[in-house]
């Protein structure tokens, strides 16, 4: 009797780890669907003015009108986010850097890297880019093999360059303006457009679907401590009003990264900095 209660109870077990299962795959379809249904209902009067008929060389007005119409709001949650880097996320990422040799950071930094790989490809075919997105493939494959799980970038040295693609991308690819600029509460620069588009890239990452709920705080954790040391040296590179040099590069990078390379004009190519401070 206890051995049939026994089986009930690991079959019963297993209907439930499907169940999870099952419905983590409609939770990442659900979060797709609606990011992309908030995108799409963006309010009419902003999609005719940032939008062009088809064909159309007039670029979207949401990059030749003002790009931070909330700048009040965000440069307190800009200070905000600051306390918080000041006090907990830099002081431990500072930690890290300083124990951790230099050649397992990069291999830890390359794991990371390599989990991301296949949503980046995801993101290149739906872009309407399959030669980048088979080179993305290419590239996991060589890391996740020959490079030890990624550990070690082999495919760079191959010849298969990253090519990094995120689910904003993809949005403002199919049309969509990239948005207002705005400040997110703990995770920092973004525009309206792009936050739905992390809304969905926290689906691409493998990490969201361990089981193991300590493995998977564990992993969560060592990835944003190395995504916030990547940042230490290029703090040194802030001069005069910290939020207004954030907040160009960070338009200025997202940009870069849409146009593959290709940099429209600077908004605020007029604007003036005050380097003496």
């Amino acid at each position: 009797m206890k051995q049939v209660q026994a089986h009930a109870g690991v079959l019963g077990g297993g209907r439930v780890v499907d169940a999870q299962r099952a419905g983590r795959r409609r939770d990442a379809l659900g979060a797709v669907a609606l990011a992309t249904l908030l995108a799409l209902s963006w309010p009419g009067a902003v999609l005719a003015e940032a939008g062009t008929a088809a064909g159309s060389d007039e670029p979207a007005a949401s990059d030749t009108r003002d790009p931070d119409p909330w700048i009040g709001l965000n440069r307190v949650t800009f200070g905000f986010n600051k306390f918080i880097d000041r006090w907990i996320l830099k002081p431990v990422a500072k930690t890290y850097d300083f124990v951790m040799p230099d050649p397992m950071q990069r291999g830890v930094s390359n794991f990371f890297d390599n989990l991301l790989t296949p949503w980046s490809s995801a993101n290149q075919f739906l872009q309407g880019k399959p030669r980048h997105g088979m080179s993305e493939l290419l590239r996991f494959g060589l890391n996740t093999t020959v490079g030890v799980a990624g550990v070690m970038d082999v495919a760079t040295a191959a010849g298969v360059p990253e090519q990094r693609e995120d689910f904003g991308q993809t949005l403002v690819t199919w049309g969509l303006p990239r948005g207002p600029y705005f400040v997110i509460p703990l995770l920092g620069p973004s525009t309206v457009t792009f936050a739905a588009g992390r809304f969905v890239d926290s689906y691409g990452n493998p990490i969201r679907y361990v089981d193991d709920i300590p493995v998977r705080n564990t992993l969560l954790a060592f990835y944003i401590i190395d995504t916030r040391a990547r940042l230490l040296d290029a703090e040194t590179l802030i001069s005069g009003d910290e939020y207004l040099f954030v907040r160009d590069a960070f338009l200025q990078s997202r940009d870069f990264a849409i146009g593959d390379g290709e940099v429209k004009e600077d908004p605020f190519l007029d604007e003036e900095f005050d380097f003496d401070e």
